[in-house]
């Protein structure tokens, strides 16, 4: 009956040397194994220090009675629970109640039954082993607590070193802009940069890793503000008839409309918003009225990496944007697969009935370019054409000191 618990460490403390003995030969037989019997209750309180899952105490003994014997029971104990099974032949009420209030969780009388005894012991011992799991599933528990704890504190801790390392970004200004050429697919002509940021020097990391930081510390909207006026700065010395794209996220135009209007009014029928997209937009309508006053203004509002992430069909319908760029995942390739040639001269198909341009991304190779001006679109820009330049390098490009962009 008691083969479940055959590992449990039960003590049995009895002066009587023939109830030990009785005792034992009792719990062995229901299939314990691991049964410690003491006749002096003083060996028997030594033995706590290996703490048993079980103890069987006669209250009345020598040396020290039963009630003493669980008092240091409840001290091993140490709030947890470590059953304490009385046995004795003294039924009085006033026994039983300071047993009871002394740490016994249960009696059996003499002279035993063995069956009751079994029984009995069983009980407490099921309790026991619930007990046990349940501290250690709160062991568990509160390992995880900590854990979590310990990771939100590192978390904290990371934030609070990104937000120092976004601010003094801010403070000093700290990122350079470089800008990509794009082309005239036909004749080769620059006739647009786009503004790239870069961050040197001891803050060398890549671009995206630092606007993802800023989002995350609540200062996105700002290193994109500080990147686009710093962008600005090219416009008195490109050519007048270069456009000059700016990346963005609709929350520039939603939170900073005000400010954006403010810094490029002055160059606002040369600016192109990219619009740059890391989340669905919640609502196109705000987002519209925002770039509204920019776009009645003069700049173009153009929609980015058009066939990857949400840039989609739902993104170019409810924009209705004047440039839509085709993302390098459509033009890489464009001239050996199908279905990007496809989807390719599909959009430029929805370029020309809405009026809106296509700009080609990502263009690498020659056979790109030719498939592209094949499906009639019109701007591209790569590598083939050029990479990210300095201002000065991409001033002396436009002038066709340095290779002229490709006929």
């Amino acid at each position: 009956m008691l083969e479940r618990f055959a590992d449990a460490d039960v003590l049995v403390v009895d002066d009587n040397r023939a109830n030990v003995a009785l005792l034992t030969a009792i719990l062995e037989r229901a299939g314990l194994r691991n049964v410690r019997a003491y006749t002096d209750p003083r060996e028997a309180v030594a033995g706590l220090a290996q703490r048993p899952d079980l103890a069987l105490v006669d209250l009345h003994m020598p040396h020290l009675d039963g009630y003493a014997v669980l008092e240091r029971i409840v001290e091993r104990a140490a709030g947890s629970y470590l059953p304490a099974l009385v046995l004795t032949a003294d039924v009085s009420t006033e026994a039983m109640r300071r047993a009871l209030a002394t740490g016994a969780h249960d009696f059996v009388t003499k002279p035993f039954d063995a069956t009751e005894v079994v029984l009995r012991v069983r009980n407490l011992l099921q309790t026991n082993a619930l007990h046990k799991e349940l501290r250690l599933h709160n062991r568990w528990l509160r390992s995880k607590v900590d854990e979590q704890r310990a990771y939100a504190e590192a978390e904290r801790g990371e934030r609070s070193q990104q937000e120092a390392r976004i601010r003094r970004v801010l403070d000093e200004r700290a990122l350079t802009v470089l800008y990509q050429p794009v082309a005239d697919v036909r004749t080769g002509r620059v006739v647009g940069v786009e503004a790239l940021a870069r961050f040197p020097g001891e803050f060398a990391r890549t671009p995206d890793v630092w606007f993802a930081e800023a989002d995350r510390v609540g200062l996105g909207v700002e290193l994109q503000m500080l990147a686009i006026e710093e962008a600005l700065a090219a416009l008195n010395a490109l050519p007048a008839d270069v456009l000059l794209g700016v990346n963005l996220t609709p929350s520039v135009l939603l939170d900073r409309a005000h400010r954006l209007a403010t810094v490029t009014e002055p160059v606002l029928e040369r600016l192109v918003l990219e619009l740059t997209e890391q989340v669905p937009v919640e609502d196109y309508d705000a987002l519209n009225a925002a770039a509204e006053p920019l776009r009645k203004g003069g700049a173009r509002l153009a929609v980015d990496d058009t066939g990857a992430g949400y840039a989609g069909l739902q993104h170019l319908v409810a924009l209705s944007p004047d440039i839509v760029k085709l993302d390098l995942s459509l033009t890489r390739g464009v001239d050996r697969d199908p279905t990007r040639r496809a989807l390719a001269s599909a959009l430029v198909r929805f370029g020309t009935d809405t009026g809106s341009g296509v700009l080609a991304e990502g263009v690498e190779t020659a056979a790109e370019l030719e498939s592209l001006r094949e499906l009639a679109v019109p701007w591209a820009q790569g590598y083939l054409i050029a990479r990210p330049l300095p201002l000065d390098e991409v001033l002396r490009f436009c002038r066709g000191d340095d290779g002229r962009p490709p006929e």
